[in-house]
């Protein structure tokens, strides 16, 4: 590919430099502005000392899961294969809202800095010691290196595309940035930006939106496909009526196709939303998810927290990219379109994940600079919660744990800065080797399969132990290798259920019964530990009656009978359902609205409405009660 000079492509005018430029100074800003209190500890470089409300923890989860890549991703999934195609990842809203009334609580009480300290405070031993350690530097290393590397493949994207850079400029002008900030600021700074950020990123996305719906107007009229006149009144309800858009519109799969209703919509319902360990959405919560939720001030700014980020991230954030998506397929029917219009592109990233980048160099002066702005502003507040989240592994998980027990605060703050640098090296050197945003969400999601129900028993179940995780760990790694590198899709295809779905219920059923085997064939943990971790964290319930008698039959209680009696499960399983209705209602009430189907909209609304003060009623009405 010959060498092109930056902003070769698009014009930027001054006004569109004064955006980008502010941008870039604010971040900075916020940096400084952080490093002030960063370096006091380990607690407050990677917590932000315990102290932060809901609100700001909410749009932080909600800013780190909008990577410059999910565009791309739900771009690439409504172009081949619909709307409906997005329940791959709506399902999880159904993990969301467990997280949000059953586990939010729970982190909170552990106060634990990792999740992965959580391992030695529910679990004994060297086993313990291992899972820890091994984890720290698989996911906090190895698995972030390659999520940041796929973040990174975006921009990449956006560069070459818009401007003609070369793939390691994008990378270098990229991060440069992320890293000062993440790095000088350590969490706060990343919640802070992350604040400024995802407000920048929506008013972006939005702008986008209106523009690429008026873009595909000007393309039909270039195609012969409207008069000259069509586009000056082209708006959404022409564009809908586009065969190619049309069918590709509906919100739910055809139920008269088992074969595309069974993967789409009922394995995700049915087994992906508890089965499968995917990153921001982790069964019971984990990840950065929790280290939001350690950070924040109570239990009670941890469950709002998580709450709102349910609600802004599958409700309300998914609609301009769809607008975009199905705006792209009157201006680029087909890929063989955007290699025309964008001859200066590596073929080997052409996919239909590209088709937003293509939508976004169609803007104009001033308003280029916003969405160049926002596009940046969703990489960055992704890339630098995975620094920061990744370094907290290796510092206080490894680092602390195995190599320097007895470093002071100064130290493991350096150590925490010094990753942080070196993953966002690793990340962007993978970056350049990547082709599509969708091969990580795969190979991640199969890479998962199975150990998801273990997050969520661990806090109710006493028998789980260190050796279930383990042997889940081992059976995931042997399968998925095996279901990748090994075995076609096409070979394990069954009647309606693709040969994707067929893998990923081999892997769950592999697993599953591998770590229950681990289970029961090794000890259970030792009796003190069990005892220390129901008094922390307080589960409650059935699963820990035997822990509870034994402890009060010793002379050793553990308050199991207030409690038991304050056990509260049900309840708050059923506000998982009612939240999931709110936000399902919401989510399908703003598609009907831009649909133009006023009276289904209107009915959803309600559905939203009634959701809300039934989730206020059954739940924060009553939390004074002891949980």
């Amino acid at each position: 590919m010959p060498t092109h000079h930056l902003l070769a492509y698009v014009s930027f005018q001054p006004i569109d430099w004064a955006v980008v430029v502010g941008f870039a100074a604010v971040l900075v800003g916020i940096g400084v502005w952080a490093f002030q209190t960063a370096g006091r500890d380990a607690t407050e470089f990677f917590l932000a000392g315990r102290g932060m409300p809901w609100w700001l923890l909410g749009v932080s989860m909600v800013a780190c899961t909008f990577a410059a890549d999910t565009p791309n991703l739900v771009c690439g999934m409504v172009r081949e294969d619909g709307v409906s195609k997005n329940w791959a990842w709506w399902a999880f809203l159904i993990t969301g809202m467990v997280t949000v009334f059953i586990y939010a609580k729970l982190w909170r009480r552990s106060e634990v800095m990792t999740d992965l300290e959580f391992y030695e405070l529910r679990y004994s031993g060297k086993p313990a010691a291992f899972l820890r350690g091994f984890r720290a530097v698989y996911l906090g290393v190895l698995f972030n290196v390659l999520i940041m590397a796929n973040v990174t493949l975006a921009i990449i994207k956006y560069g070459v595309l818009l401007f003609g850079a070369e793939k390691w400029e994008c990378v270098l002008y990229g991060s440069a940035g992320v890293v000062l900030y993440a790095a000088l600021g350590g969490i706060k700074g990343c919640l802070w930006a992350d604040l400024f950020q995802y407000t920048i990123a929506m008013i972006g996305a939005v702008a986008t939106a209106v523009v690429a719906v008026g873009e595909a107007g000007r393309s039909l009229v270039e195609q012969g496909e409207l008069p000259a006149s069509g586009a000056e009144q082209f708006g959404l309800a022409e564009l809908f009526t586009q065969p190619a858009v049309a069918e590709r519109m509906a919100l739910l799969p055809d139920f008269s196709d088992a074969s595309q209703w069974m993967p789409l919509l009922l394995m995700p319902l049915l087994v992906q939303w508890w089965a499968a360990w995917y990153p921001g959405a982790e069964p019971g919560g984990g990840g950065y998810i929790a280290q939001r939720m350690l950070s924040a001030k109570d239990e009670r700014n941890a469950v709002g927290a998580t709450l709102f980020f349910n609600v802004a991230h599958y409700a309300l954030r998914p609609w301009p990219w769809i607008v975009v998506a199905l705006a792209s397929l009157a201006c680029f029917p087909e890929l063989d379109d955007v290699q025309q219009a964008f001859p200066h592109v590596d073929e080997s990233i052409i996919a239909h994940d590209i088709a937003y980048p293509a939508m976004v160099s169609k803007l104009g002066p001033g308003l280029l600079g916003v969405v160049v702005a926002s596009i940046a502003a969703a990489y960055m507040s992704t890339i630098g919660t995975h620094l920061n989240w990744g370094s907290s592994y290796a510092v206080n998980d490894f680092y602390r744990r195995f190599v320097r027990p007895d470093a002071t605060d100064a130290q493991l703050v350096r150590a925490g800065r010094a990753c942080t640098v070196g993953l966002m090296v690793l990340a962007g050197v993978l970056a350049l080797f990547l082709t599509s945003a969708t091969q990580a969400f795969d190979i991640l999601l199969l890479s998962g399969a199975g150990s998801g129900a273990i997050y969520l028993l661990r806090w109710f179940w006493w028998r789980i132990n260190a050796w279930s995780e383990i042997f889940a760990m081992i059976a995931t790694t042997i399968v998925a290798a095996i279901l990748v590198f090994a075995i076609s899709e096409e070979s394990l295809a069954a009647g309606p259920i693709d040969g994707a779905t067929m893998k990923f219920l081999l892997a769950v059923a592999t697993t599953t019964v591998a770590w229950l085997a681990g289970t029961f064939l090794t000890p259970p943990e030792d009796e003190a530990t069990l005892r220390a971790f129901y008094r922390k964290c307080r589960p409650g319930g059935p699963g820990w009656a035997r822990v509870v008698a034994a402890a009060s039959a010793s002379g050793d209680p553990v308050d199991g009978g207030a409690e038991q009696a304050a056990w509260d499960l049900p309840r708050q399983v059923l506000c998982v359902f009612v939240g999931c209705a709110g936000v399902y209602g919401l989510l399908f009430a703003i598609g009907s609205t831009l649909y133009g189907a006023w009276w289904r909209a209107a009915a959803l609304y309600g559905v939203a409405l009634v959701a809300v003060a039934a989730v206020f009623r059954l739940y924060f009405r009553r939390r004074s009660t002891p949980q």
